[in-house]
């Protein structure tokens, strides 16, 4: 997918989660919307390159979007929520081979008490997947997930061990939304108990897969598979 009009800078400062200080390349200093909850660690330094994209809306209290980082090696995307549409633009066009063969395939689907951000279907043929951002390197060299511990994430799991009892295919799609490392992992140092729900999960017919992003300014799409390892 192409990406916005890319305004670069060097990053400053993020803080207060959803807030980063950016010198942009004219000498400007501004404050950006930062999308992205988790604690971005290895992805947000002082002195990183970063890409933003410019809303244009006058009113908006925060005119610009953190859209991309540079640590020196590889892009990395830090907008959470481009990771959705990277996977919904793939299994749209058919480029991940494990999600192919279905006549729908929708932007978010409540199951239970979890909303499931793609459902694909064909006649009676149902499946929901859960789409998660990766940003995190780990200390081994592999991608990890999650950066901070997350209950939500845990419940999303719980919720398709559901879908898989009632008969329907139940997917976890991880999408690596950087390109320095090797092999995805779950991130057992920081949230234990997720890493263990993952393999439950995992043992009762959930699907795990995960997908490199090719990143630049210009366009992020979702390119190949990485190994899981356990």
């Amino acid at each position: 997918m192409d990406m916005p009009k890319a305004i670069q800078g060097t990053l400053i400062k993020r803080y207060k989660r959803f807030l980063a200080d950016v010198k942009l390349d004219d000498g400007t200093v501004i404050t950006a919307h930062c999308p992205n909850t988790g604690r971005m660690t290895t992805c947000a330094e002082p002195g990183y390159r970063v890409v933003l994209s410019d809303s244009e809306n006058p009113k908006r209290k925060y005119r610009y979007t953190w859209e991309l980082a540079h640590n020196g090696d590889c892009w990395i995307c830090v907008n959470t929520g481009r990771a959705n549409e990277m996977a919904f633009e793939a299994v749209s066009e058919g480029r991940i081979p494990e999600l192919t063969g279905y006549e729908e395939v929708v932007r978010e689907r409540k199951f239970g008490n979890s909303r499931f951000d793609l459902f694909l279907k064909t006649g009676d043929n149902l499946c929901y997947v859960e789409v998660k951002s990766v940003t995190l390197l780990a200390d081994d060299g592999r991608y990890a997930f999650p950066d901070a511990v997350t209950e939500r994430g845990r419940k999303h799991l719980n919720e398709l061990i559901e879908v898989v009892k009632a008969g329907h295919r139940a997917a976890m799609l991880f999408v690596i939304s950087r390109s320095d490392g090797s092999g995805f992992r779950a991130a057992h140092e920081i949230d234990p108990a997720y890493a263990e729900m993952l393999k439950i999960a995992a043992g009762n017919g959930v699907e795990l897969h995960a997908w490199q992003a090719d990143l630049s300014p210009e366009a992020i799409r979702l390119n190949q598979a990485v190994p899981i390892i356990a």
